[in-house]
């Protein structure tokens, strides 16, 4: 309607423009017409310039009239066009309130953008759950009210359709976590965008699609991550074949890239690895374990992982040469240190940050005695204080937490702290918290008793030894590598008779020796010592030697090389005592030929006795024997006296000169096998007519079939029968007495005890004493010669004798022989 005003108004204002124009182009043209002849017969008293103004202005008057009529016929169409243009408003109006009645009714929300510049339309609405703002501001602000992804997923596409048509269907995720439907195409002119909330079967599509895109987003981030990933990963089918490799897989087996070592079904790992990885999965989906590898020609270390799952696995291996290496580089040194460790003799405990007990050596579980299990432990260190505590093995504490607590804040500083503990069984220990900057603690404890002690007992020993130098009766001189005096003792002076004044400066040796020097004394003897001490000699050496001096005195010296170049000097007046030794040596001589002259005089003697002790018991037994006269009972009884005491001064004859063979070092053994019971049979068959006479009982301990030995088996029958005849001379009446051998380990032992009176204390150590003899008891004294007899008997085979006695309670003596030739051979030599 306003269109139609509007050019109705145009065309008056063009009318009375027109009859404005007309009048005053009239009134211009023809001034004088309001004189002309009304009857219009004037035209002919015009001229010419009247007739062409005239003309003009009829033009003019016709074209208004012309304008008015057209634009009378124009204004009857657009009133007609008005009409209908009201008629199609009200459809539109109609049709527009049916569609946003539509829009409403469904829940979706449109956007139609028409030309650039103009704001969009948008119609309907979404439920307030789904996380849709209401207002037409915030909702076009799909950033606010959209994820990242999909706020720019949406931009994109809707770009897209403004820009070049492009249709589009998308998922949106908003804040709320809940899926919109988003679709756009072009209607006419305009973009269009539809926004709705999926619910039913389309929101469980959506889901899926979702999560499937999501799946195949991730599945490609994920093998374009493993495909640069600088470890050998691969992924295998159900049947155990490979399905896909990464690149590092390829450069492992040698391949020109995946797909080659796929089709060729290159494997990085050798059979057996592969079936210790098929035969874990049977019990375990995941394996994991370290495996070689040959990679380009080389072994490698891997950690290998490999997962099974219904549709087949996926491993991936490690390369840990490196690590390997370095650890067991780091394990032996790590065990060497250990080692190192277990030779210090200073106890030594490392604790972790979390005041554990990682390691220690064998002196600290020493000093503290601690049993392994404890050890393995790894025990805290308060449990450790605790323990020590316990035993004692602190030291002793008024406030034991307060020191507790002191000494473990060194973990809480960076300075190495110093102890010193002094413990209730004496001794002390010095020690030292280190701490660790990683964490944790390094106790060292050194047990510093014995060198306080060494301290204590040095310092005694420098004051004694200065106060024994001082009071020696030798002199003692030290020179300095100058040949200056520089240590002496009073006895020095003394000996050499030289002035106080002379030693307290320090001389010279050249000075000391003209002072010692007397005329007549040995000018080589005096030039040796000065070149021992003062000499450049590189070789140093002990030296000695003595001074016999013009006045009848004589002194030793030595000289001992000191470090630094010192000499020490030591003077010993012997004077006396070599006179002493020349006494000495005479008097030795002297007993010497005086001992000489016995073993001659006995030997002579023992011989001489044989002889004549021979014929008596010759003429005795004839004279015992009835066949040459008999005899009555008193002549028979005499001559068992003479028989017997004549058999037993040849025994001891015989004994005297065993014992002088024995002493020249001439006698020899006639080494054979010796049955041990027929040897003792025979020694006890010797002392048979003594047992009877005693009354004594006699016991045999000899085991069945102890066999025989090598020996002199004469030697050893005599040193039987010598126990077994000392054994019943100092038997009481109606006593026991005990003979037994033994055999082992290469040893044959002889044991002969009695129940006599014992032998005292003070004589056990002379019963092997050649003439060694003590009455006892009913008995009465021998020549004492048997043991003494035995124990050289028994030397002489390499074997030992012992007794074992006490006063009142008998004697046991043990003879004990090497049972083998080589050992006796050995011994003799």
């Amino acid at each position: 309607m306003r269109s139609h005003g509007g050019k109705t108004d145009s065309i008056r204002a063009f009318r009375r423009k027109a009859i404005t124009i007309s009048a005053l182009l009239t009134s211009v043209a023809l001034p004088g017409a309001a004189h002309a002849d009304p009857s219009g017969l004037f035209i002919d008293s015009v001229n010419g310039g009247q007739v062409v103004l005239l003309a003009t202005l009829v033009g003019a008057i016709t074209f208004a009239v012309l304008s008015s009529i057209a634009l009378m016929r124009a204004r009857n169409r657009a009133e007609v066009e008005n009409v209908d243009l009201r008629s199609q408003l009200a459809g539109l109006k109609v049709s527009a309130e049916r569609a946003e009645a539509l829009v409403e009714g469904a829940e979706q929300r449109l956007v139609a953008w028409a030309t650039p510049g103009e704001p969009p339309l948008v119609a309907g609405q979404l439920d307030a759950a789904v996380g849709v703002p209401a207002e037409r501001a915030a909702f076009l602000a799909f950033g606010t009210w959209l994820q990242p992804e999909s706020a720019g997923l949406l931009d994109r596409a809707i770009a897209s359709l403004r820009e070049a048509g492009e249709p589009f269907a998308v998922t949106l995720v908003t804040t709320a976590g809940r899926l919109i439907e988003a679709s756009g195409r072009t209607v006419g002119a305009h973009a269009v965008a539809r926004f709705r909330d999926l619910s039913g079967d389309r929101l469980a599509r959506a889901e899926v699609e979702t999560r499937y895109d999501l799946l195949v987003a991730e599945v490609e981030t994920l093998k374009a991550t493993l495909s640069a990933a600088p470890m050998p990963i691969w992924l295998r089918d159900h049947e155990g074949r490979l399905s896909w490799v990464n690149t590092a897989y390829a450069r492992a087996v040698e391949a020109a890239d995946s797909e080659v070592a796929v089709e060729g079904e290159l494997e990085l790992l050798d059979s057996a690895a592969r079936g210790m990885v098929e035969a874990s999965h049977r019990e375990d989906p995941v394996f994991l374990k370290r495996l070689p590898a040959i990679v380009a020609g080389a072994r490698r270390i891997f950690d290998v992982v490999d997962i099974a799952s219904e549709n087949g696995s996926a491993g991936i291996a490690s390369d840990v040469t490196a690590i390997e290496a370095a650890e067991a580089a780091l394990r032996r040194e790590v065990d060497f240190n250990a080692r190192t460790l277990d030779q210090l003799t200073t106890a030594v405990a490392i604790f972790g940050p979390d005041r554990r007990l990682k390691s220690c050596n064998a002196a600290y579980r020493a000093l503290f005695d601690f049993d392994p299990a404890f050890i393995a432990s790894r025990p805290e260190e308060n449990v450790v204080l605790d323990r020590l505590r316990a035993e004692r093995k602190l030291p002793e504490q008024a406030d034991f937490r307060t020191w507790r607590a002191d000494l473990l804040s060194a973990y809480r500083s960076l300075e190495t702290r110093e102890h010193w503990w002094h413990l209730p069984d004496g001794k002390t220990l010095r020690v030292i918290a280190n701490p660790n900057p990683q964490g944790g603690m390094t106790w060292v404890y050194e047990n510093v008793t014995e060198r306080l002690d060494l301290e204590s007992r040095y310092n005694s020993l420098i004051q004694v030894q200065g106060e024994t130098i001082d009071h020696l009766a030798e002199g003692v001189a030290v020179f300095g590598s100058d040949g200056r005096l520089r240590l002496q003792n009073p006895s020095f002076a003394r000996i050499w008779n030289l002035p106080a004044g002379l030693v307290t400066r320090n001389p010279h040796v050249a000075e000391i020796v003209a002072a010692c020097r007397q005329q007549g004394d040995d000018a080589e003897a005096w030039t040796r010592f000065t070149a021992s001490v003062a000499g450049l000699d590189e070789t140093r050496s002990n030296a000695a030697g003595r001074m016999e001096r013009s006045d009848g005195r004589v002194i030793d010296y030595a000289t001992v090389p000191l470090p630094d170049g010192q000499t020490m000097v030591t003077f010993v007046d012997v004077t006396d005592t070599e006179r002493v030794a020349r006494a000495l040596v005479e008097r030795n001589e002297a007993l010497e030929a005086a001992d000489a002259m016995k073993n001659a005089f006995i030997h002579h003697v023992s011989y001489e006795l044989r002889s004549p002790l021979t014929n008596i018991i010759g003429f005795t037994q004839l004279l015992a024997d009835t066949r040459v006269g008999a005899l009555n009972d008193r002549q028979r009884e005499y001559v068992g006296y003479v028989m017997s005491s004549s058999t037993a001064l040849l025994a001891i004859v015989n004994d005297i000169l065993d014992l002088a063979t024995i002493d020249a070092g001439i006698m020899e053994l006639d080494l054979s096998e010796v049955d041990i019971a027929a040897t003792v049979d025979a020694a006890v068959e010797g002392v048979k007519d003594r047992i009877a006479e005693g009354q004594l009982e006699l016991r045999r301990d000899i085991p069945r079939g102890i066999g025989s030995f090598i020996g002199d088996a004469k030697r050893i029958r005599q040193i039987l029968f010598n126990l077994l005849a000392n054994a019943v001379e100092f038997s009481r009446k109606n006593g026991r007495v005990l003979i037994a051998a033994r055999r082992g380990d290469g040893i044959v032992e002889f044991t002969v005890a009695d129940e006599g009176p014992g032998i005292p204390t003070d004589f056990l150590g002379a019963v092997f004493d050649p003439f060694a003899s003590r009455a006892r008891g009913e008995g009465r004294g021998g020549a004492g010669l048997g043991l003494s007899i035995v124990r050289s008997f028994a030397e002489l085979h390499g074997g030992t004798v012992d007794i074992q006695s006490e006063e009142g309670r008998g004697a046991t003596v043990r003879v004990r022989l090497p049972a083998r030739p080589g050992i006796i051979a050995a011994a003799a030599e």
